[in-house]
């Protein structure tokens, strides 16, 4: 059982023997060792673990973690973890799914496990394209993004992962670079800890179809004034000095010079994480510069299996049908000779 006994592994114990097959300089390839690093840490045991995909580059997944793991339909894989997650409520489940897999033809599947909350995690590798199918434009494509499915341009506005998520009411929603695999370890780890259904967004580079979409946030020379990376209970604060940080000015967050105009760090906004209320959770994942990453909420609510155990409970203790001979014979019956 989960948590329970639970041995020692490294690294060595979740990879498998198949051949990694991405196109080279991928970030899934980052993605991957961050979780093989994560894995050994989450305490759980490696026959407990299992990796549900859809379809997509990323959907290739499952195969390279030596654990339990299913390669399923387009845009399903929240369906299925949600199956297997209900008979089994002790697994370690992990949805691992793309930005068009999810917000596309698996819209539906995505906002309902996350309203719903049952405890598995979601790591959506978002490249702002198909690259599977070679390079279609996706539902986080860019408007006049220029893709084999948009020459002239796309002219469609796209999704915002994390204003999708919040808006079906997720509990706990994280971002990240794909090129930061120190802090992607710790994102993997911190989603297996939090009872409910995580979702970590990763800012992937599709080197081949859509290569530096993320650079302009995700590249180290410009990462420190780009990024904010919040941490519950401390102050917003970024930069390559350190030096900026964020405030609320009326009803918008603002960019502050510390020590200018008498802003000191005291008087920097502290991240809340486990807020109720999402509304600055909200704020924060629309902000554009700097871009938040990191866990922006983690609010613990009651879980699906909760609920729906406490009114299993709460239904059998009012029935006056302990068996199923009950129910067959409560009515009238007769007999056929």
């Amino acid at each position: 059982m989960k948590n329970s006994g639970v041995k020692k592994y490294t690294l060595k114990d979740f990879e498998s023997d198949q051949e990694i097959r991405w196109c080279p300089g991928c970030d899934d390839y980052i993605i991957l060792r961050a979780m093989l690093k994560a894995l050994p840490e989450m305490g759980v045991n490696k026959e407990d673990v299992v990796f549900i995909s859809g379809i997509g580059c990323s959907s290739r997944f499952p195969y390279y973690i030596d654990s339990y793991g299913m390669h399923s339909i387009h845009g399903r894989a929240p369906a299925v973890a949600s199956g297997v997650k209900l008979a089994n409520p002790d697994l370690s489940v992990w949805v691992i799914t793309g930005d068009g897999d999810a917000m596309a033809i698996g819209g539906n599947h995505f906002i309902h496990v996350l309203r719903r909350n049952l405890d598995l995690n979601i790591v959506l590798f978002n490249n702002e394209i198909y690259g599977l199918t070679k390079g279609q434009f996706s539902p986080t494509s860019l408007v006049g993004q220029k893709t084999k499915s948009s020459p002239y341009g796309n002219t469609q506005g796209p999704f915002s992962p994390g204003e999708l998520a919040l808006g079906a009411q997720a509990r706990f929603f994280a971002r990240i670079g794909g090129n930061t695999p120190k802090e992607m370890t710790q994102l993997f780890i911190e989603a297996e800890k939090f009872k409910g259904t995580s979702l970590i967004e990763i800012l992937q580079n599709c080197p081949i179809f859509n290569d530096g979409c993320f650079s302009n946030v995700t590249d180290k020379e410009v990462r420190n004034d780009k990024q904010l990376y919040v941490e519950h209970g401390k102050p917003m604060i970024f930069g390559k000095e350190r030096s900026k940080g964020i405030v609320l000015n009326g009803i918008k967050l603002e960019v502050v010079t510390i020590g200018e105009n008498g802003i000191t760090e005291e008087s920097l906004l502290k991240h809340d994480a486990k807020e109720k209320d999402p509304t600055l959770h909200q704020m924060l994942v629309r902000m554009q510069d700097p871009i938040v990453t990191g866990i922006i909420r983690a609010f613990e609510d009651i879980t699906l299996e909760e609920r729906e155990n406490a009114l299993t409970a709460e239904v059998k203790a009012k029935s006056k049908f302990k068996k199923v001979d009950d129910l067959l014979f409560a009515g009238e019956i007769y007999t056929v000779d």
